[in-house]
């Protein structure tokens, strides 16, 4: 799963508009609530993309290969206090109901955190797990060359690329 920056606006949009529907929230600005929410995940993008260089720069000063971009990636969002990985969901989840609590747009929250929760989960994993789609996609674009080739994985990168920004996910 992962969060892009071109889904940010989209995902705000749908938990303020969901929670609001569902009577769980009242906000004296819909647009302004969603813009807190929005500057939350702003923010958990802007720094997974630092961590994603910082580790970059830290593979490439100790001359470690790409294969250990996982590692390296995870260590520094740790020292960063940044969770990647299978924790991005719940971390975001909570920044979200953090910027409820404390937002001046909010007027009150009915609901409990683990109903918040509960509607918030599927709103992000709908958006945040377009990864398998777009790899199903490109695969199946891809279909004429041979995976783990030199040829598949530049072919992929290009036509992964092309597709996020198809989608507006870039």
């Amino acid at each position: 799963m992962r969060l892009y920056i071109g889904k940010v606006p989209l995902i705000s949009d749908e938990v303020i508009r969901s929670l609001m529907a569902d009577g769980d929230l009242e906000v004296d600005s819909a647009e302004e609530a969603r813009l807190d929410v929005e500057s939350v995940l702003k923010e958990y993008v802007r720094r997974d993309r630092d961590v994603g260089e910082e580790a970059k720069n830290r593979m490439e000063a100790r001359g470690l290969g790409y294969s250990q971009l996982g590692k390296v990636k995870a260590q520094v969002a740790k020292e960063k206090g940044i969770q990647t990985g299978d924790d991005t969901l719940p971390y975001l989840i909570e920044q979200i109901l953090e910027i409820l609590f404390h937002s001046q747009h909010v007027i009150e929250i009915f609901a409990e955190d683990t109903e918040l929760r509960k509607k918030i989960t599927p709103i992000l994993r709908k958006h945040m797990d377009v990864d398998t789609e777009l790899d199903v996609e490109v695969r199946g674009r891809i279909k004429n060359l041979e995976e783990g080739t030199a040829a598949f994985d530049i072919e992929y990168a290009k036509v992964m690329d092309q597709m996020k920004r198809k989608k507006g996910l870039t």
